[in-house]
């Protein structure tokens, strides 16, 4: 799950960053316009969490183009005009939701984990598979019964890889939709944390690994 925090105030990008990566979103930030949308160019995202008021290049500009590629990103614009008509062009822009400056935190990852609900298929609210059930909403893991404590990195590997249904992911796939874009495409994270995920769901091992390809859960 991959969001982009676009925010010219410094320390409220982060802060909304920081929050939401403590709930195992990767999350990219940048801090104006031009920047949002060269990021959009190369990378796909689930949600854009989207200051109006941006320099160089204006936030209504950015929901547009957000609005014309055609994606499936859902955008929760950010503003502090709180009057009821700069609401309703900023949904009439395309944005799927709406807060009002100042706000808490709390209340944007709520918003944020509804947008990309209404963004995915629906799915059910537990994944089963192999002896494994995984409870995103809660992020508990049980294997047979037994309650397995997993770092937020594992749990969203584990999650991608349950989700897949028993598909092959690739490292690429998992390094994209588990990290930000900061990391290195070249480090061995992924398995670093398949090989410490194996050891804590305990044997006999349900991770596999396709030689050339990446991971499976069959």
């Amino acid at each position: 799950m991959r969001v982009l925090v676009v925010e010219d105030e410094k320390l409220l990008a982060d802060a909304i960053a920081e929050w939401l990566r403590r709930e195992a979103f990767a999350v990219d930030v940048v801090y104006d316009g031009d920047a949002a949308l060269e990021r959009l160019g190369v990378n796909d995202y689930d949600v854009v969490v989207l200051d109006r008021d941006l320099p160089v290049v204006h936030g209504d500009d950015v929901c547009r183009a957000i609005m014309d590629g055609g994606a499936e990103t859902r955008v929760l614009m950010l503003t502090a005009a709180a009057a009821v008509r700069d609401r309703v062009a900023g949904l009439a822009l395309g944005a799927d939701d709406y807060l009002i400056k100042p706000f808490a935190l709390v209340e944007l990852s709520a918003r944020v984990h509804a947008l990309i609900r209404r963004a995915r298929p629906a799915a059910p609210p537990k994944l089963t598979r192999a002896g494994l059930v995984v409870d995103p909403a809660r992020h508990e893991v049980y294997r047979d019964g037994r309650y397995v404590a997993l770092s937020r990195k594992e749990f969203a590997v584990l999650a991608e890889l349950m989700r897949a249904g028993g598909a092959v992911v690739s490292a690429e796939e998992l390094l994209e939709r588990a990290w930000d874009e900061h990391i290195d495409p070249f480090t061995n994270v992924v398995r670093v944390t398949v090989m410490k995920l194996r050891r804590k769901l305990g044997d006999p091992q349900v991770v596999e690994t396709v030689p050339g390809v990446g991971y499976q859960i069959r």
